[in-house]
């Protein structure tokens, strides 16, 4: 099977709101995009639901008012329980806006205990999960999908568990090599939202995906969860970057919007775009203030970090 290539191209959008400290900073418009359209310098991606006070409850018209604000990307979590009529109308207006599909989730497996076992039927089952990934990706034009391995099993060593879980992996690579699909392992804390996960750290997925050896087994860096895990963010970025394709964020405490908590987010955002990150940046966290105004509060929260 020929590889197929799901990330959307010309990536372009303009914004509504002026925000003359932001345009000032921007690069010259790509091919195809209107000058003096104001746009982020990252790819930052919103949800469906995070402006539905502004644009209401229709998806369409979620999408459109996020490229009117500067936003290029998006993602949903839920897209694979969406009906596919639902998922190609979203794909057809992302690519008429020029917007990129951000992540979808896989697998996760809250709450059970799989990808540590060395068992037949787990594989199958992770096996068709990631055939049905597939297949929503061919769908909404999709690069990665989100893969959260389970539960730890305190019954099994952990060496053997680890192992498990590496050959697991590898059994999903080789479905979502040939697609060009993109597994994104998302370690999450186990001290406020999700305990008894087995994957936690940075450096743990790292290690996974080294032994995985596949371009379709990357990180998923969830900055909100990592700061609760382990901290030292960026001395964690640059020693797993080879392995990262994909950042999610919210802040802490709270999860919430940037500069409603402890993260310097204008530093990270100005310390990964030096280093050449192209992909996606995905805004996996609630809103601060409730209404238009937390809408509001939002996206003028990514014009200040974005403006370093």
């Amino acid at each position: 099977m020929k590889r197929r290539e799901f990330l959307a191209t010309g990536l372009a959008a303009g914004a509504a709101v002026s925000w003359a400290k932001v345009a000032s900073a921007q690069e010259a418009p790509r091919e195809g995009e209107a000058a003096g359209k104001e746009r982020f310098k990252l790819r930052y991606a919103p949800h469906f639901g995070m402006f539905r006070h502004s644009a209401g409850e229709d998806l369409i018209d979620q999408l459109n008012f996020a490229a009117d604000q500067g936003f290029t990307a998006w993602e949903d979590n839920g897209m694979m329980g969406r009906p596919p009529e639902v998922q190609e109308k979203i794909s057809r207006e992302m690519n008429r806006l020029g917007m990129a599909m951000g992540v979808f989730v896989a697998a996760a497996h809250f709450g059970r205990k799989t990808f540590v076992h060395n068992d037949s039927e787990v594989r199958a089952s992770v096996a068709d999960e990631m055939r049905k990934a597939v297949e929503v990706a061919r769908r909404v034009n999709a690069k990665w999908c989100t893969v959260v391995p389970g539960d730890y099993d305190n019954r099994l060593e952990w060496g053997y568990q680890t192992a498990n879980v590496i050959d697991n992996l590898k059994v999903c690579a080789e479905i979502l090599e040939p697609a060009g699909l993109v597994m994104v392992l998302e370690p999450l804390n186990p001290w406020r939202d999700h305990p008894g996960l087995f994957l936690t750290k940075i450096p743990q997925a790292y290690q996974i995906c080294r032994s995985v050896g596949s371009a379709s087994c990357k990180i998923l860096n969830d900055l909100y969860h990592q700061q609760i895990t382990e901290g030292n963010l960026i001395p964690n970025i640059d020693a797993a970057w080879s392995e990262i394709a994909y950042f999610q964020v919210g802040d802490n405490p709270g999860r919430n919007e940037p500069t409603t908590g402890e993260i310097n987010y204008k530093n990270v955002f100005r310390h990964i775009h030096a280093k050449g990150f192209s992909g996606i940046v995905g805004m996996e966290h609630g809103n601060s203030k409730p209404g238009k105004e937390g809408e509001a509060a939002v996206i003028r929260a990514y014009a200040e970090c974005d403006a370093f």
